[in-house]
């Protein structure tokens, strides 16, 4: 008879299985960092929690280009709302081409509708593709890259607006106040925990109806194990 082997876990390894599947299960929900940064603050400590996520890769679209890919009067659907109010994930998923003929699926559409089409990646998407992506902040297209993008209706190639976006913290005029910094300066964000790093170079951006975010990318989150993170801080 086939022998059957058990294997023990222990109570850390219980609990991070519990909360992935909780995680799965209230998709669309705030996640664990999330939570874990909207702690009450104490006394004398910044006017908004810091909340760290990572933002993966994306596309922003103008109508001209979502009727091509999707047929004429389409409308972006929301699949679940996003951090900073009015933002949100859409149901329309888009197929992004490398000059290597190389394809990467399934890329989500963020909303609202822009008035530039621009797709978002990782610096590993990019060698994947073979496109050398510049470092930018979201909107400046200037010398940067194009690709194919493939929708169920149709196709597109756009010339420019292919980027990997540069870290950055959106912050209100309170949270500038705060840490005594403006529009355009550059932070260190400190992330403790197993893998933990400090992120130089974090540009300010602000807008004063924003809600406190750090945005790094997929590979930044992965290089931190951003989800086993014990403290995170702002460092002017």
């Amino acid at each position: 008879m086939p022998t059957m082997q058990t294997t023990n876990l222990n109570r850390s390894e219980v609990e991070r299985l519990v909360r992935e599947v909780l995680t799965q299960k209230l998709r669309g929900g705030p996640t664990a960092r999330e939570q874990h940064a909207r702690q009450p603050s104490q006394a004398g400590g910044p006017p908004h929690p810091l909340v760290v996520n990572v933002s993966a890769r994306h596309m922003h679209v103008k109508q001209e280009h979502l009727e091509i890919l999707f047929g004429p009067g389409a409308k972006l659907t929301k699949l679940k709302d996003l951090y900073q109010q009015g933002e949100f994930a859409s149901e329309q998923l888009v197929t992004v081409v490398g000059p290597r003929q190389r394809i990467i699926p399934n890329v989500r559409i963020l909303g609202p509708m822009r008035d530039y089409t621009q797709i978002e990646l990782s610096y590993t998407d990019g060698i994947y593709l073979g496109i050398d992506l510049p470092l930018r902040i979201s909107g400046n297209h200037k010398d940067t890259p194009g690709c194919t993008i493939l929708g169920p209706k149709g196709s597109l190639t756009i010339d420019k607006g292919v980027i990997r976006a540069e870290r950055h913290v959106h912050m209100s005029t309170e949270d500038m106040s705060y840490y005594g910094v403006k529009d355009g300066d550059y932070m260190k964000l400190k992330i403790d925990g197993p893998c933990g790093v400090t992120f130089d170079r974090l540009k300010v951006r602000y807008h004063p109806k924003v809600v406190l975010e750090v945005h790094i990318d997929t590979d930044e989150g992965n290089a931190c194990d951003l989800e086993s993170a014990t403290h995170m801080e702002l460092i002017k």
